[in-house]
């Protein structure tokens, strides 16, 4: 009896370890012929679509970035309106295009759709008018890489922006940081290289670990437009301020030696700087890229599908995939770590909306000591103030993930903002008084995003009516022009006798 249930017993593990023998071999045979490539993918190639047909489980992940159905409590793929949820906005950037418009960006795939929709963008009635530069379309897709390495660098960044609208219609994807040949990460804005030229780094020696990153930091970084290259007077050449390093007070001293400003605020006077969104340098700050945790880690998370292990090219937020993204090394419950992000979030945004209720003060009271005849001698110290305060508060915000990317660092950020605007108030205040003005200066209401703009002067309606007859009379031909030009572009197909 004893020998025949060790009988029974061996012949179900031997059963056991074969199905696992055969499931093993099963996986290794779909991984192997997983990557069969179809298509021979050109150097300039900006067409998602052909590269998906070499590597279609990365391709499919990446059309999910069209999702934006996810809705976090600062962030996700929904389009939300940034002015309509903070009024405060309209005023701090009055005189600059984010007051017309500021909607959070949607997944990569709505990248060149996005920013043809912007009023930011203007209205062009032709081919080569606009408000904006061709420089702004520089992360909007891979077309951008190509017009670089057929017409020249500067020569992309020349002209206006809609003058290269037919020409940039790819949305982000695989060619912005990938080798066509080798597939290896790569950097294809040259803006990054030569931050890192200046700062006396080589690029070329990062690891794959820190390309996972800074593939991403091509974009997601502060630059500013210099007009002044020697050689190159003229054209808005993409920059990054990083000569002195990659701290606020570093940046705000490098752009104020060369005495750069984005804009001068149509209230205050003041020469404004605009954070964009350096996210990768408040990253830089905290626990995760100490701990060697790259951007994709969290937000492109290695996934399996049938015996393949990749890299899943739904880039979005960690909140919405946190099984791969987050629980990979963080044992506690989802529920409870989504908690540990909202609560830095929430403590991050009371400091934000109080430090802007002062700003907004600042500018109202900087228009009124104009109104009331002060001199360019009398304001300067206090135009600076305002200058550096908002640079502060920009820079904290702008990249939205700072709040929960480097918590720390984005309160001791805040905190010198709230120490440099009081001190530029109380220079107000005594500049007031001398001026005749011993009272509170009246603030207007302001408490929605339409008597904002209001108060600013801004038309929107006819902004919007001018958007929409663009978007019928010329996008069309942009579109019709840029089928025409890819139409002779070709795949050559792989031979599978070679």
């Amino acid at each position: 009896m004893k020998n025949k249930v060790l009988f029974i017993v061996t012949a179900v593990v031997v059963f056991l370890l074969g199905l696992l023998a055969s499931s093993i071999i099963n996986r290794k045979n779909e991984a192997k012929y997983m990557y069969v490539p179809q298509v021979e993918i050109g150097e300039n190639e900006p067409r998602n679509e052909e590269w998906g047909k070499n590597f279609p489980a990365e391709y499919q992940s990446f059309l999910q970035t069209a999702d934006s159905s996810f809705a976090s409590l600062q962030g996700g793929s929904a389009m939300r309106d940034m002015l309509h949820e903070d009024s405060r906005l309209v005023v701090l950037w009055a005189g600059y295009g984010f007051s017309k418009e500021y909607t959070q960006g949607r997944g990569h795939i709505y990248a060149i759709e996005d920013i043809t929709n912007s009023l930011r963008t203007g209205a062009p009635t032709g081919s080569d008018d606009g408000p904006m530069p061709a420089t702004c379309w520089t992360c909007k897709g891979p077309d951008v890489p190509r017009l670089m390495n057929e017409h020249g660098i500067a020569e992309f960044y020349s002209g206006t922006w809609s003058s290269k609208g037919a020409e940039v219609v790819n949305p982000i994807g695989c060619a912005d940081c990938h080798d066509s040949k080798t597939m290896k990460l790569t950097i294809t804005r040259p803006a990054l290289i030569e931050a890192f030229e200046e700062m006396g780094k080589d690029i070329n020696k990062a690891t794959h670990q820190e390309m996972r990153s800074l593939v991403c930091a091509q974009c997601h970084v502060e630059y500013y437009f210099d007009k002044n290259l020697p050689g190159k007077e003229g054209v808005p050449y993409l920059k990054f301020p990083w000569k002195n390093g990659m701290s606020v007070e570093a940046m705000e001293e490098y752009y104020d030696e060369i005495e750069f400003s984005d804009w001068t605020h149509q209230l205050s006077r003041a020469p404004m700087l605009k954070a964009q969104h350096p996210g990768y340098e408040t990253y830089l700050t905290g626990v995760h890229a100490d701990r060697g945790v790259s951007c994709a880690d969290c937000h492109m998370p290695y996934k399996s599908e049938g015996g393949q292990k990749f890299t899943d090219h739904h880039i979005q937020s960690p909140l919405n995939n946190m099984a791969n993204a987050c629980q990979v090394c963080h044992r506690e419950d989802a529920e409870k770590l989504k908690l540990n992000v909202y609560d830095r979030q929430r403590k991050a945004s009371e400091n934000r909306i109080k430090l802007e209720d002062i700003l907004v003060k600042a500018h109202i009271e900087a228009k009124k000591a104009w109104d009331l005849g002060a001199t360019e001698e009398q304001m300067k110290d206090i135009l600076m103030d305002i200058r550096h305060a908002q640079w502060r508060w920009d820079f904290s915000a702008a990249s939205h993930g700072a709040s929960f990317h480097a918590p720390v660092e984005t309160a001791r950020i805040m905190g010198g903002a709230f120490s440099v605007i009081q001190e530029g108030r109380l220079k107000l205040a005594r500049l007031l008084a001398e001026l005749g003005h011993n009272q509170p200066v009246d603030m207007p209401d302001i408490s929605t995003k339409e008597k904002a703009q209001k108060y600013i002067g801004l038309d929107v309606d006819q902004l919007m009516k001018e958007k929409e007859a663009f978007k019928q009379n010329l996008v069309p031909k942009w579109l019709e022009e840029a089928k025409t030009r890819e139409a002779g572009y070709g795949s050559k197909k792989v031979s599978m006798t070679e």
